[in-house]
């Protein structure tokens, strides 16, 4: 059986992953607050877990991982873009949640087992509340319910700090109610005009930490192998899911809860942290159909972009990668022909994915494989990677407007040719063949004509301007 390897986050280490019981691996990863189109950041954990899904599923057994994704759709800006846009909570989060649903479909990411939404396990939150406060690492005050930081000796142990470090760098909501800063909200209460729930402190709603515990104890057990997530999760959220859930099932010491934490870094656009008043702000929806004179960017290569990056490291969004992409895996899409993916994934490629989910060394290892001439090997790695979310009709196309874009350029240095036999100065169509031989263009000029081909290193995005 293949080893699979993971940096775990909460020991900092590599390790050889070992799941709890082989025949069912469990997997937790938090999900999206649906009040809005996902922008591209989102989709970053959703491909990285997406691929370890795969991995999983490939060594055990499909039948043989369970993997849970929530939904958060009682939150503070949903009822907030409720009460801007006059619509009612449950008609916007049904909405966005279906759209988060078909971009992530869209960039080749599987649904997984279960996506439960918040709203569904209210009693299970509440029950864990009680326990909470039997226990003595919760108390009620002023109609809210607050974890007792402070009973949870473990506290930190995730991130790495200390409670005094954590006071100082988080931005911690002061309260009268509150026995210390850095206890937090585990129910608060709700006015009239907020959804609100029925509780032994009155009627209120949530935190956002609990709604995670509850749900994966419920899906998973109180145990479980892996919970995932973006590094800026890792606190307050993951810090205060560990505690909640740890001292619910008495597991104090803060070795139960999941066994494996993992982490992917943040992404920026163009070297620049994604913001809308940089004017680099856009979800993947804008991408898939296009935004600001942008030609729409198929799921796969936004993949393919993102799994060029390890998932440990900062990601950098650019329009040149997303070209590149497309140059690469249309070249690949045009081998295919009438080949069809081997049954079994190559060797390398698995290797380097469950090496920590090193899948910039698998893509070097598709190339490999398309050099060698070893189609059905390149498929069976595209397919294990999830890069097979464009149909084959949809690459013909691109394909096709490849080949127009090619033709009206050989139309061009045709034009420019003839003017220079005339003029005698060939300054012109040299730039042009030039340019084009610098794209990876195969260009024959004949007195019949020109012809121009996409060579082996074809780039397209290195046609911008010649026309």
């Amino acid at each position: 059986m293949t080893t699979i390897k993971l940096t775990n986050s909460k020991t900092r280490r590599k390790e050889v992953f070992t799941p709890i019981d082989p025949d069912n691996v469990r997997m937790y990863v938090c999900g999206p607050t649906v009040y809005d189109r996902a922008h591209i950041g989102n989709a970053r954990p959703v491909i990285v877990f997406d691929v370890l899904y795969r991995l999983l599923r490939h060594v055990y057994g499909e039948d043989h991982v369970t993997y849970v994704r929530n939904f958060t759709d009682v939150d503070d800006k949903i009822n907030a873009r409720a009460a801007e846009s006059g619509r009612s909570i449950r008609e916007i989060t049904d909405e966005t949640t279906q759209w988060y649903l078909e971009d992530m479909r869209a960039v080749g990411a599987l649904d997984p087992n279960f996506m439960p939404r918040a709203t569904q396990y209210i009693p299970q939150m509440i029950s864990m509340i009680e326990g909470l406060i039997e226990k003595g690492h919760a108390y009620a005050a002023e109609g809210h319910v607050l974890f007792a930081v402070e009973s949870y000796k473990a506290y930190g142990a995730l991130s790495g700090r200390t409670i005094d470090d954590m006071i100082a760098g988080a931005r911690v909501e002061v309260a009268p109610y509150k026995r210390n800063p850095m206890d937090f909200v585990l129910w608060k209460p709700s006015s009239d005009d907020l959804p609100g729930w029925d509780s032994p402190w009155g009627r209120g709603r949530p935190g956002w930490h609990i709604e995670c515990s509850a749900m994966a104890k419920d899906r998973l057990g109180e145990t479980f192998d892996i919970h995932g997530g973006g590094n800026d999760l890792m606190f307050p959220h993951h810090e205060n899911e560990i505690a909640q859930s740890c001292c619910a099932s008495g597991c104090e010491d803060g070795q139960g809860f999941a066994n494996y934490w993992l982490h992917n870094e943040m992404l920026q656009v163009e070297g620049k942290k994604m913001s809308k008043s940089l004017g680099n702000f856009f979800t993947v929806r804008n991408l898939l159909d296009g935004h600001d004179g942008q030609a729409p960017v198929p799921g796969e290569v936004i993949r393919f972009v993102f799994l060029s990056t390890h998932y440990r490291k900062p990601m950098d969004w650019t329009a040149e990668k997303a070209q590149r992409a497309l140059a690469e895996l249309g070249k690949w899409h045009k081998m295919r022909g009438e080949n069809v993916a081997s049954d079994n994934v190559p060797t390398e490629v698995l290797d380097a994915v469950a090496d920590d989910l090193n899948t910039p060394r698998a893509i070097s290892e598709l190339r490999r494989l398309a050099n060698a001439g070893d189609i059905s090997g390149l498929l069976a790695g595209l397919d294990f990677l999830g890069l097979n979310t464009v149909s084959v009709d949809m690459w013909n196309e691109i394909l096709e407007s490849e080949k127009e874009e090619l033709s009206e350029l050989a139309d061009q240095l045709a034009a420019l040719r003839a003017t220079a036999m005339e003029t005698k100065d060939f300054s012109a169509v040299d730039a042009l063949k030039t340019a084009l031989i610098d794209a990876g263009v195969e260009v024959r000029m004949s007195k019949t004509g020109v012809d121009l081909d996409a060579g082996p290193n074809f780039d397209a995005s290195k046609l911008e301007g010649l026309l």
